[in-house]
């Protein structure tokens, strides 16, 4: 297919995020003769459903693969419902609206699934074969044979959002005009689209408190005639609306985020304008109450939300949320689960995982341990109570003391820890419990958090993790991640995995940066025991996931003498050399190290861009980035023919492609 080239086709699957696998055939002339043959084709397509027939457009055409841009869904899928919220399709946010919610989890639990077999079912087979390699009997080859087609982990499948609708705690609304120059709009980005924004005042993914607010916001704003941001032009006063509210407590936190460009003084002064909007708020007939109204100002050139400071225009700075028996301080800005039901099962499931690592099995009757009474039993029969639920009930308190008592002198690592939720839940039957997040706002809140709720054994330290372990001198017994959606930087891993410690934790909001990461976890020696996938954004693309890993250790040691060499028995050096050549580790390719090796040797400098494009044009495999656009409002420049040459040797040069003759470049 080519680029600009329309089709239709049946969305087979949805691979993660959102790219529908799109079958269709295309005729082509079949060379030396006149005639032509239908062929299969598989076009990558944004934003489609399994079992949609769509027409699209491709847009790009690299390495023998196609991606297109959804045109029309011609016939929806047979199990697709109507959209219970009307801005579906128009709005950015969500991607599964039109599918009953155990649809959605299929779909979720079989990506997850799919990523992570992909990298530790194959590594298993890798290893295994590795071991052949190496020479063993017949018997050993056979258990060998059967384990490499044997499942290495325990996936889990997926636990689904309490709520399917108004589950959110926060809402980033943002200010500006759904067609150029139109009247003021709030709520979120259309789809695909860096400027425009659809008001969603019938919003299903929050409550009617929410809605409210974003129409009250909207109506003041517009009478007032304020005008928006314009991010090209960097003119303009309102920017963001941030809405929090605790699902538990019914407290709201709003916050107005704004440029420092006060509006003209014909509309009206700054002071006044905030006054008059708190007061239309504050009028607003909730189900929550609001605790705290806030003005901050945000000069930042690009479209995230910035703390340049911060005014309290009516009650408090911060809102209260319940947890798992724990209570929460949370401020604007600091990290905090958006789906606070959904929390609760993903650190469940964290809690859950822990017991299972410090917790032996069978608590019934064990030595020393409390028997059974057969007369209370019948006792409790005659009461109506369930002996079954008394016994599950005794042998959970078993099994949470020996939790206890397991835990209680050990030292946790939670990194990347926001608010500090989890580092709580463990801090209560830890020894001690050590917080590392970059957000200082969030560390305040996490210090805050531990007084309010008694714990005295949790240090927070404001930082990157990267940095700070460096510093910290209690060395870790567990390590809990939940890192944010890029994942672990490579050299933080490598000091995590330095610790050596025999359990870890890996909570995840994006699987593709959690499987690269757990490609080099298992290849440093751990072990993936349970998996498990948990929705806390019903209707979106997106999905948790949990994952305990180990890192395994021998029970007991055997020595074995190897004699090195040719002849029977002996295993022959080359061999060993070759492998280790064959498996040893390619050093990680940089854009950065790509431009100093063209400016070193060819004396001029490249872009980033430049490079991206070379590669794409070439097939080779690029970082897909979530929140591109599908369309750019002006042309990008391209690079010159000299450029292209230099880029091509360097990707030469660090074995990205395949060695061959590049013409040279005067220099």
């Amino acid at each position: 297919m080519k680029k600009g080239q329309t089709g239709t086709g049946i969305v087979r699957c949805v691979k993660f995020p959102n790219k529908g696998i799109v079958d269709t055939t295309e005729e082509k002339n079949i060379p030396g003769t006149v005639e032509k043959e239908t062929v299969q084709l598989q076009v990558v397509v944004k934003n489609t459903l399994p079992g949609q027939q769509v027409s699209f457009q491709v847009n790009k055409v690299r390495g023998g693969k196609a991606e297109g841009r959804l045109l029309e869904v011609v016939k929806p899928a047979e199990n697709e419902i109507e959209s219970p919220c009307r801005h579906f399709g128009i709005c950015g946010g969500c991607t599964y609206m039109t599918l009953p919610y155990e649809e959605q989890l299929k779909i979720k639990e079989q990506q997850v699934k799919e990523l992570l077999d992909g990298v530790l079912l194959e590594q298993n087979k890798a290893g295994n074969q590795n071991q052949m390699d190496q020479g063993v009997d017949e018997n050993a080859e056979a258990d060998l044979a059967r384990l490499s087609d044997e499942k290495i982990y325990r996936f889990e499948g997926i636990k689904g959002s309490p709520r399917e609708f108004a589950y959110r705690n926060k809402m980033e609304f943002s200010f500006g005009d759904e067609v150029k120059d139109g009247p003021l709009a709030l709520g979120m980005h259309k789809r695909g689209s860096f400027y425009d924004v659809v008001s969603v005042a019938g919003c299903q993914i929050v409550d009617e408190d929410y809605r409210k607010i974003l129409k009250c916001a909207l109506a003041y704003f517009r009478e007032k005639d304020v005008s928006f941001y314009h991010k090209m032009a960097h003119i303009g006063y309102l920017r963001h609306l941030l809405v929090r509210k605790a699902v538990k407590t019914g407290e709201i936190l709003i916050d107005l985020v704004t440029s420092s460009q006060t509006p003209p003084d014909t509309i009206c002064m700054e002071k006044g304008l905030l006054e008059d909007f708190t007061d239309e708020l504050c009028k607003l007939k909730l189900d929550g109450h609001i605790v705290g109204i806030l003005h901050t100002t945000n000069d930042a050139l690009s479209d995230t939300v910035r703390d340049d400071g911060t005014d309290i225009l009516y009650g408090q700075d911060y809102f209260y949320e319940e947890l798992l028996g724990l209570r929460f301080r949370i401020t604007p800005f600091s990290f905090f689960q958006t789906n606070s039901l959904g929390a609760e099962v993903l650190y469940d499931t964290v809690r859950e995982y822990v017991k299972d690592c410090y917790c032996t099995e069978g608590v019934e009757n064990k030595a020393g341990g409390k028997t059974e009474n057969k007369a209370e039993i019948g006792a409790e029969i005659k009461a109506g109570v369930s002996a079954e639920k008394k016994a599950n009930d005794r042998a959970e308190d078993d099994r949470l003391n020996e939790w206890t008592i397991s835990l209680h002198n050990k030292t946790v690592y939670d990194l990347y820890s926001g608010t500090g939720t989890i580092a709580q839940l463990l801090a209560l039957v830890a020894k001690k419990v050590i917080g590392v997040e970059i957000v200082e706002e969030a560390v305040i809140a996490a210090r805050q958090n531990v007084e309010l709720n008694g714990l005295h054994n949790c240090e927070f330290i404001a930082g990157d993790v990267l940095k700070v372990l460096d510093e910290i001198e209690d060395k870790p017994d567990f390590i809990v991640l939940d890192p944010p959606r890029d994942g672990i930087h490579p050299k933080a891993l490598e000091k995590i995995i330095h610790y050596g410690v025999d359990r870890i934790i890996y909570v995840s909001c994006k699987p593709t940066s959690l499987t690269r990461d757990l490609e080099i976890l298992t290849a440093r020696g751990y072990h993936v025991e349970r998996a498990c996938a948990v929705d806390m954004f019903p209707a979106t693309a997106n999905v948790e996931t949990c994952v305990l890993l180990s890192h395994k250790t021998p029970d007991s040691i055997i020595n074995v003498k190897v004699e090195f060499g040719e002849g029977k028995g002996k295993v022959p050096l080359d061999n060993i050399m070759k492998r280790a050549g064959t498996y040893k580790p390619k050093e990680r390719v940089t854009y950065k190290k790509i431009k100093e090796y063209i400016e070193e040797k060819y004396g001029f400098k490249v872009h980033t861009a430049y490079i991206a494009e070379v590669k794409r044009n070439l097939g080779l495999p690029m970082y897909d980035a979530s929140n591109a656009v599908e369309e750019l409002k002006h042309p990008r420049k391209h690079p010159t023919a000299d450029k292209v040459r230099a880029i091509k040797d360097a990707l030469k040069y660090f074995d990205i492609i395949e060695k061959q003759n590049i013409v040279g470049i005067k220099t």
